[in-house]
């Protein structure tokens, strides 16, 4: 009868919280939105294409405001040949752009949205491609944190592996083929989940969505990611559907402690000294709602594993740091005094004002 009335609580807490912070968010019916999101991230197989580009320009285009350069991608079909689609490409990014930071920056493609062309390329239009920076493993070791946040919602950006091969039209470098990965447009993850991009900056988390906001920090908590504002808009996405309090998707992973980036580093002001230790950047919400999200976290830990464990493409000393890191994680969601203090404490003070993260320069 205790256990009983204990439940009850538990439920009509978070459910009284969540009706004050934010509305329920909509179901998705996905059906039609599928339709027209094309091929490419249907399937998790590495996808080999080469970009053929004038690429000493477009590789010294590293300033604030880099413009397009005219490119090719050519794609290899199964049984209907080379397809060639005409692309602008350009380079994106903050920290990765500087020519100090990355050898080689982060592009995006920019394709005439192609239409019923039998290519994996359907019906895709911008494209944020991650490439090697200096270092090819940094590569799986941030798509897999995309997948981690695949695990925990729909409302999450897609990825896929590419080998990439960057031939030079200008026959001035070498061509190299290197690891990279393409990451969903953010209009199809919209489309996708019958929703629509919200633009507007200066929100506060209170604001946004509860439990997935909640979700979203003790995610981040989780890969030690501390690179990231909602009011700034910075390595966030909002979603709406006009009705209900925005929903926030996190992208842009390599300054997180479970990529291990050589060149990663927390922001001036944050009382952490390396990317590895973990700081809570959301706000605080009362204990009923942060077990639901443990909760999540708790059912999906052989899952989290399992992308590390016995994974090829990683190395072996890379993947015992980094279930050790995880264990570290679980360690303190299951204890109630670290959870008090990592989460609800610390959280209180993010909501009182703390250090605001801009973006990392």
């Amino acid at each position: 009868m205790k256990q009983l009335t204990f439940t009850l609580l538990l439920i009509l807490s978070i459910n009284t919280f969540a009706q004050k912070k934010t509305k329920k968010v909509v179901k998705n019916d996905t059906t039609q939105a599928k339709k027209h999101l094309g091929p490419l991230f249907k399937s998790d197989s590495v996808l080999a294409f080469v970009i053929v580009a004038d690429m000493k320009p477009l590789l010294k285009d590293r300033g604030d405001k880099t413009t397009d350069h005219l490119a090719v991608l050519k794609y290899a079909r199964k049984k209907k040949g080379t397809i060639e689609i005409p692309i602008k490409i350009k380079v994106r990014g903050n920290f990765r752009r500087q020519a100090a930071n990355c050898i080689f920056p982060p592009l995006l493609i920019d394709i005439a949205k192609q239409k019923k062309k039998n290519s994996v390329f359907d019906y895709q239009n911008k494209l944020k491609l991650v490439t090697h920076c200096i270092n090819e493993d940094y590569i799986f070791q941030e798509q897999l944190v995309y997948k981690i946040y695949n695990l925990l919602t729909d409302l999450s950006f897609r990825s896929r592996l590419a080998k990439v091969t960057y031939q030079d039209s200008a026959a001035k470098r070498p061509t190299e083929t290197k690891m990279a990965f393409l990451v969903e447009d953010e209009t199809d993850l919209a489309k996708r989940n019958n929703l629509k991009i919200y633009n507007f900056k200066q929100l506060r988390s209170e604001m946004l969505d509860t439990v997935v906001m909640a979700k979203l920090s003790v995610f981040e908590y989780l890969i030690g990611n501390t690179d990231w504002s909602v009011p700034f808009l910075h390595n966030i996405r909002l979603l709406t559907d006009s009705v209900h309090a925005p929903i926030p998707v996190p992208y842009d992973f390599d300054h997180s402690g479970i990529v291990a980036a050589k060149y990663a580093m927390p922001s001036e002001g944050l009382p952490i000294a390396t990317v590895r230790q973990r700081l809570y950047r959301g706000i605080g919400y009362p204990l009923p709602v942060f077990e639901q999200v443990f909760a999540q976290f708790r059912v999906l830990r052989p899952q989290i594993y399992a992308l590390y464990e016995n994974n090829a493409t990683l190395q072996p000393n890379y993947i015992k740091k980094t279930i050790k890191y995880l264990d570290e994680f679980y360690a303190v969601i299951n204890d109630p005094k670290a959870v008090k203090r990592e989460f609800i404490e610390i959280g209180t003070q993010n909501e009182a004002g703390g250090v605001v993260i801009k973006g990392l320069n």
